[in-house]
């Protein structure tokens, strides 16, 4: 078919996006470089997964020394969203505000929260989130509840929901997009950072594109990899070169939309310069691959020697209480419970042996610890002959530091009288965003804050590139709300006609 709209990507961004139009009848045509991630003997398999990396892709990037490095990204139907922890929290109304945080200051962004909030709303429903209202102190007004209650507690995870808070502390159950039942039919795992194959995890693919897909009116061509859009000397996208099974393919349309995450949004459009856009493509301001963000994330693991954790999935709680900061401290960062570690993967994470790795495993309770990194222009994405660069420039590290210390403090309150912390590091993609971010000003930002390219009327792009700060608690359904706030807009201004 001649398509209307081309969509680049399937992952959140990408799939909502086609969601929110699908009802238009517009003919509607998603590129995806992967394929359908399908059943195999691995999806349950820690080793494989933890260990051999078995569904990473072997793509290398280069660092800020351009040293090569295995980023951990994934590229299939539904992206990296078909291994997420299924966490879809909302960012809270201060994220949008100015903000002084220990490493320096946000500017905020060029919308509220007031002005997300229907999509927050509406993105919820879509993704069929499990959650509850009321305990979490930074927790933003909603119009409406949530479609389902929250996922439950295990029995070790409520007894520790009640340690915590007889430690002066507000635990909350954290929002998530799982079907229980079917998840653990499936296999007695947790699902943070296991492939979704069983539909159990509502993730771009089982949600929003399944529902675009009931559209007749909307085709999803997987193995086609984006190579360049090519933009007329009137500034409009004309058409993409793609590549299929090694061969090339030209699609014109009359609108396009990137939502190839935040890496690879830059590059694709730092690869598609021409003669009349030397930079690249949407790049007058300078700032494609500017302003790169991934968060500051440690692993916590706390350990009574007496004590054993039965939990099998263990990602249902959640601590704010150091989110916002107080008259004494300035903001830290967002709290929640991993999925349970087990011996498999504590033993591919480090140099234990086997019966160190099963007693710690069998004991810990394990947490994730996530502050805020700052936009930094000198953070970035860039290529060097052809390849990605990707230079981060962490910031606000004293201020992780300090959470991983609030915390471990606290969870000793708690009767913890062990508590181990590790940094990940950059071979974990924690959120990467920011690479072409929002804003009023042409000259300062990428997209107008209906993520319409500033310099390309005819393209929009789609996905965490656009977050002007990464707030500290993952971006997944701020995402999925971009996106029906882009839809709409296209809906409004692109289909009036």
């Amino acid at each position: 078919m001649q398509p209307d709209v081309v969509i680049i990507g399937s992952g959140m961004g990408g799939a909502t996006l086609a969601a929110a139009l699908a009802p238009t009848g517009r003919r509607i045509l998603i590129l995806e470089r992967g394929e359908h991630l399908c059943p195999s003997a691995w999806d349950r398999d820690a080793t494989a997964i933890f260990g051999k990396g078995v569904f990473r892709s072997d793509e290398d990037w280069l660092d800020g020394a351009d040293t090569p490095f295995n980023p951990g990204n994934y590229y299939n139907v539904g992206g990296n969203s078909k291994f997420y922890g299924a966490a879809l929290i909302r960012y809270r109304a201060t994220d949008f505000e100015q903000c002084q945080h220990a490493g320096g200051a946000t500017a905020g962004w060029p919308i509220s929260y007031a002005d997300l909030e229907p999509d927050y709303q509406a993105a919820e429903h879509l993704y069929a989130v499990r959650g509850a209202l009321g305990d979490d102190p930074t927790e933003p007004a909603h119009s409406g509840t949530y479609p389902y209650d929250a996922v439950p507690h295990e029995a070790d995870i409520a007894q520790l929901r009640d340690r915590l808070k007889a430690a002066g502390l507000h635990p909350s159950s954290i929002p998530l997009g799982v079907d229980l039942d079917g998840w653990l039919a499936a296999g007695q795992t947790t699902w943070d950072a296991y492939p979704n194959t069983c539909g159990a995890k509502m993730d771009a693919e089982t949600c929003a594109l399944k529902a675009a897909l009931a559209h007749p009116n909307v085709e999803l061509r997987t193995r086609c990899r984006v190579t360049a859009l090519r933009a007329g000397t009137d500034a409009r996208i004309q058409s993409v070169e793609v590549e299929v099974d090694g061969a090339a393919e030209t699609i014109a349309a009359p609108v396009f939309v990137v939502a190839t995450g935040a890496v690879q949004t830059a590059a694709l459009l730092l690869a598609s310069a021409n003669d009349n856009w030397p930079t690249g493509l949407a790049n007058r301001s300078d700032q494609v691959g500017r302003n790169f963000m991934n968060h500051n994330c440690s692993a916590v693991m706390a350990l009574h020697p007496l004590r054993r954790n039965g939990a099998v999935y263990q990602k249902t709680l959640m601590l704010n209480d150091f989110y916002l900061g107080s008259e004494d401290q300035l903001p830290l960062g967002n709290v929640q419970m991993l999925g349970k570690i087990t011996a498999p993967i504590l033993a591919a994470n480090s140099k234990l042996p086997t019966w160190a790795a099963r007693w710690i495993a069998a004991r810990s309770f394990d947490f994730y610890a996530m502050s805020e990194d700052l936009p930094n222009p000198d953070s970035r994405v860039t290529l060097k002959n052809g390849r990605i660069k990707l230079d981060w420039q962490r910031s606000n590290w004293d201020a992780h530091q300090r959470l991983v210390a609030t915390l471990k403090q606290a969870l000793r309150r708690a009767g913890f009288p062990i508590v181990l912390a590790q940094a990940f590091d950059r071979r974990t993609p924690s959120h990467q965003c920011g690479t072409a971010r929002m804003g009023n000003d042409p000259a300062t930002s990428v997209v107008d804050t209906f993520c319409r390219s500033h310099d390309h009327g005819n393209l929009f792009i789609v996905d965490a590139s656009v977050l002007p700060t990464s707030a500290a608690v993952n971006p997944a359904l701020t995402i999925a709300a971009l996106a029906l706030r882009a839809g709409r807009h296209i809906e409004q201004t692109e289909f009036a006609a």
